[in-house]
């Protein structure tokens, strides 16, 4: 029996083959992708313009070194700025060897069983709880159970349990990134199971590692409500001076400000959210900046 003939495709005008466009679709899809991108960006310059618009009175040498004050001209922010810098030292301290050391097991060592994913199942839950979560835990556990009391240690260790799951994640796909055949060539020189993690498989992460963890600082820096749960406080006219000391963060004295009716306080909360965002800028391409460095430094 003889194949049917091919059904004739029809040509448009010229002789050219009538088709749809190819590149139509991942034109639209460019476009969208685009449009994704800087309505966020166009976002946040509007309202960081704005900010810094109302912040040019207040910004100064004696903003910065100022201390808080019942008056609004003569309101500063340092000790809020000197307990940020406390926190995320202490917390970098706290989670970067904790949640790096975690994503090493989880992914070098763990074996493959429904413990090691009902684990990581747990992990990626907890980077998606609330932050004011592990606020409530923090009270209860840092403050009222291990006495630590309303201490900048106790609002390190709260913000490290919000950041962990966040590290351990980043850490663990930068350990991905390493290919499987460098692990199996240090094998077959001779070595062992932590010495090729040590000098090859973390050096390579490292980017990825630091990126991470940096980014995660920079969430955290922004973060009001578990510091507020713990009972940071909001007026503070003096430098911590230790880990035990009370104090108070960037959130904190802008929410206070805020909160106040007369318009130099919003003033000069305007000037901290410019203060603020600053910082979290210079977290972000330093992240970006630490991360080109370093790959370079391993292409060589």
């Amino acid at each position: 029996m003889s194949n049917p003939l091919p059904t004739p495709v029809p040509r448009a005008e010229g002789g050219l083959q009538a088709t749809s466009d190819p590149y139509g679709a991942e034109r639209a899809f460019r476009a969208i992708a685009l449009l994704a991108l800087v309505l966020p960006l166009c976002l946040l310059a509007i309202l960081f313009g704005e900010a810094l618009y109302q912040a040019v009175p207040r910004l100064s040498w004696e903003f910065l070194t100022g201390f808080p004050s019942r008056r609004p001209e003569e309101a500063g922010i340092l000790p809020a700025l000197a307990g940020t810098t406390g926190l995320m030292l202490l917390v970098a301290v706290i989670a970067l060897p904790i949640g790096v050391s975690a994503a090493i097991y989880l992914e070098e060592y763990a074996p493959d069983s429904w413990v090691t994913r009902l684990i990581e199942i747990n992990i990626s839950n907890l980077a998606g709880v609330p932050s004011i979560l592990y606020g409530l835990l923090g009270l209860e556990l840092f403050v009222r159970a291990m006495q630590l009391d309303r201490s900048l240690i106790a609002g390190a260790l709260t913000l490290s349990l919000l950041l962990l799951p966040m590290v351990i994640l980043a850490s663990r796909e930068a350990l991905r990134t390493v290919p499987r055949h460098l692990r199996e060539a240090a094998y077959a020189l001779g070595a062992d199971r932590w010495s090729t993690i040590r000098t090859v498989v973390l050096p390579l992460a490292l980017p990825g590692v630091l990126t991470g963890v940096i980014l995660s600082l920079a969430r955290a820096i922004g973060e009001t409500a578990p510091l507020i749960t713990i009972g940071a406080l909001t007026y503070v006219a003096f430098l911590p001076t230790s880990v035990s000391s009370s104090f108070t963060a960037l959130p904190i004295q802008i929410f206070n400000w805020v909160s106040r009716p007369q318009a130099g306080f919003h003033v000069a909360a305007a000037a901290g959210i410019v203060v603020l965002l600053t910082v979290m800028l210079i977290l972000n391409a330093s992240a970006i900046w630490l991360r080109a460095r370093l790959q370079r430094r391993v292409s060589w």
